[in-house]
């Protein structure tokens, strides 16, 4: 167990080494372990906030015979997103630095079939007392320049530990199904490798966003009449 434990931390050292670009392998060598302590709360944090949303959807079946949730996706930021990402704002690699100015690092994605039931899930969330909410960005009632849609929400949510309580930002991205198959494919063509993108593709998916919300619409409008039957 002890050689499987030496063996693991050895890995993940060499893997941030590598990761280091112009941060001095003296420093990085000396926070790895550091770091790897906060991404395994930053883990913790994911499992606590995904059992809420998952109680959560259990209750609405339970209740109204109905899934709010269609799924659950979640992530860790990579080791070299985080580095950039102290880079490109002038910061140390520091774990403090980490945990202070970088609000994503934990993720977690829930996709819906509708809109309402986005808010619904975000407004049951926000009304726990041990969700704490640092910051809400609504891109479905005000969407991206180029037709992006979700609700994104930045909150604090307390992990225990065996002798102490630490608070850890989540970010949470609720959007529907709709809005997660765009972005989705919206992310493979316009990143694609070696190929330029150009003004009229952006105009085209553009408007791929407004059908797909349009169809948002109509499913809701769908819904509704089928529910008040």
């Amino acid at each position: 167990m002890r050689s499987e434990r030496a063996n693991e931390e050895r890995l993940f050292k060499e893997k941030l080494i590598d990761s280091a670009n112009e941060i001095t392998l003296e420093i990085v060598q000396e926070k790895a372990v550091e770091f790897r302590r906060l991404l395994s709360y930053y883990r913790c944090a994911l499992m606590e906030v995904e059992t809420k949303f998952r109680v959560l959807n259990e209750e609405f079946s339970l209740k109204y015979d109905r899934n709010p949730i269609s799924s659950i996706k979640t992530r860790i930021k990579s080791v070299p997103s985080i580095i950039e990402k102290l880079e490109r704002r002038d910061l140390a690699f520091d774990v403090d630095n980490i945990e202070n100015y970088i609000n994503d690092i934990a993720g977690i994605r829930v996709t819906c079939p509708f809109p309402e039931d986005v808010y619904l899930l975000a407004e049951s969330l926000l009304k726990q007392d041990d969700v704490m909410l640092i910051r809400k960005k609504d891109y479905i009632e005000n969407p991206k320049e180029n037709g992006y849609r979700s609700l994104h929400l930045i909150v604090a949510v307390p992990i225990y530990l065996a002798h102490e309580k630490r608070l850890m930002k989540v970010e949470i991205q609720l959007r529907t199904l709709a809005m997660d198959f765009w972005a989705s494919l919206e992310h493979q063509l316009r990143y694609k490798k070696d190929f330029d993108f150009t003004e009229e593709m952006a105009k085209e998916l553009f408007e791929c966003a407004e059908q797909s919300a349009a169809l948002d619409k109509r499913m809701g409008e769908l819904r509704k009449k089928v529910m008040s039957e």
